[in-house]
């Protein structure tokens, strides 16, 4: 009977939360019966529904170790029926189809016998070259023994918290910040400040009362068009940043994974290029500007470190895998990547474009957002006391078939409800068009 009712109440969660834990089965019964308003727009607040002992033996980490509300509006994002503004897609479209079934062939016929064998754990060394290149053209001191290939750099958040974060260890983030980096760091059991920003990017001279008055492990930044607001990183803040971590001793975590995408004005530079410590480590990823289904990316770091990330993705996976190494090696020797990468610079900044003058049109002059030079997202501000998550349980996904993501859950710490992310990368024009302005008619009637 639990069983059963257990996987009831899991299914009704998937759409609402509830917001006090169970402690026995009567009060599950009468959670799941009102099932309280609201979608969960906490990454914590979703609850196990299985009792304590259900899963014996379970370390302390996996308390941390929660479904989240990305995952669900994910799910409802695939489906047809809905226009999702919800994902971190890139524009399949875009993704060079020939070329890549061409150096996949080619890989498979010359070298097929080596390229579906194991191969070394920190990637192959002909790939480790070519991202290493790459590198040096951003300014970067940078070789082959300072690359390790990920499994996409999401996989690079994990290791590098494994390698440095012990449980209560302070991580600085941006407030908002990537929930994907949360989720990553969650199973370390860190204590988290977040840091609000600009739109010049995180405030440095909060960034420094913090430093001052907590024993930080790590800061964790995205300086280039950041998930979930789109803004960039000042080249001054830039350098106050490294300065500060330079003073107080703390290691930074560059996450670089929309920085190609840039479609205006010059590239500030990394803040690996201003690291004079060994003290940034920073990760990359072909997933925004080749194909996210070859799970392929990179961290740069010192040897050193890179010795270290590579011990635990041989504990982790082993490897990523020789074929899509040898063929993404390939493509980058026949092709130009450069060329590639200035087209989706070409196609993402009309969609840009075409999103916020959507907007602009169609929603309240209240509502007010971000305008990225580059990647693949805006955030969305609503007045104060409007709920994104309930707005989009309630009228967007039921009324207008839009989903989006609430912006609560980008939040380290102190939760604000009246946020959300869109991508403008993943639909169609017409799509981006005919959602936003079903989703505007439906915010008129609930803002005005």
């Amino acid at each position: 009977m639990y069983s059963v009712f257990g996987r009831f109440a899991s299914f009704c969660l998937r759409k609402r939360s509830i917001q006090k834990p169970f402690t026995n089965l009567p009060r599950i019964r009468m959670a799941v019966v009102r099932l309280l308003d609201k979608l969960s727009t906490q990454r914590h607040s979703w609850n196990d529904m299985t009792s304590p002992t259900s899963i014996p033996h379970r370390a302390r980490r996996m308390q941390r170790v929660k479904p989240n509300a990305i995952g669900d509006l994910l799910k409802q994002g695939a489906d047809p029926g809905l226009v999702s503004f919800a994902g971190g897609y890139p524009d399949a479209s875009c993704f060079p189809l020939a070329a890549l079934e061409q150096v996949f062939q080619e890989v498979i016929r010359n070298h097929g016998q080596q390229a579906l064998q194991y191969t070394v754990s920190d990637g192959l060394p002909k790939l480790r070259e070519q991202v290493a290149s790459r590198m040096v053209g951003r300014g970067i001191d940078c070789t082959p023994d300072n690359v390790l290939i990920l499994q996409g750099s999401q996989q690079g958040l994990d290791l590098v918290a494994k390698m440095l974060v012990d449980a209560g260890d302070v991580i600085v983030t941006e407030g908002p910040t990537f929930l994907g980096a949360l989720v990553a760091f969650d199973p370390c059991e860190p204590r988290y400040v977040g840091v609000a920003m600009d739109d010049e990017g995180m405030d440095m001279n909060r960034l420094e009362q913090v430093l001052k008055t907590n024993v930080v492990k790590l800061i964790y930044t995205i300086p280039d068009f950041q998930n979930p607001t789109g803004v960039t990183m000042s080249t001054t803040r830039r350098k106050q940043l490294v300065a500060l971590a330079n003073h107080y001793d703390v290691m930074v975590l560059e996450d670089t994974a929309y920085r190609d995408l840039r479609f205006e004005a010059l590239a500030p530079p990394t803040l690996k290029s201003l690291d004079t410590e060994d003290r940034v480590i920073m990760l990359g990823s072909f997933s925004k500007i080749l194909a996210p289904g070859l799970r392929l990316g990179w961290a740069v770091a010192s040897p050193a470190i890179i010795r270290d990330l590579g011990l635990l993705k041989l504990a982790a996976d082993t490897q990523c895998s020789t074929l899509n190494m040898a063929a993404t090696s390939l493509y980058m020797e026949r092709h130009d990547l450069d060329a590639h990468i200035a087209e989706l610079r070409r196609v993402y900044a009309r969609k840009k474009n075409l999103m916020l003058e959507t907007i602009r049109q169609h929603f309240p002059q209240a509502v007010k957002c971000t305008d990225p030079e580059g990647g693949l997202f805006t955030w969305l501000s609503f007045p104060d006391g409007f709920d994104a998550a309930d707005f989009l349980a309630k009228k967007a996904l039921p009324h207008a078939k839009v989903a989006y993501v609430p912006g609560a859950t980008f939040f380290p710490n102190a939760q604000e409800s009246n946020h959300a992310r869109f991508n403008y990368s993943g639909q169609s024009d017409e799509k981006i068009v005919e959602g936003l302005i079903a989703l505007g008619a439906l915010l008129k009637m609930e803002i005005n």
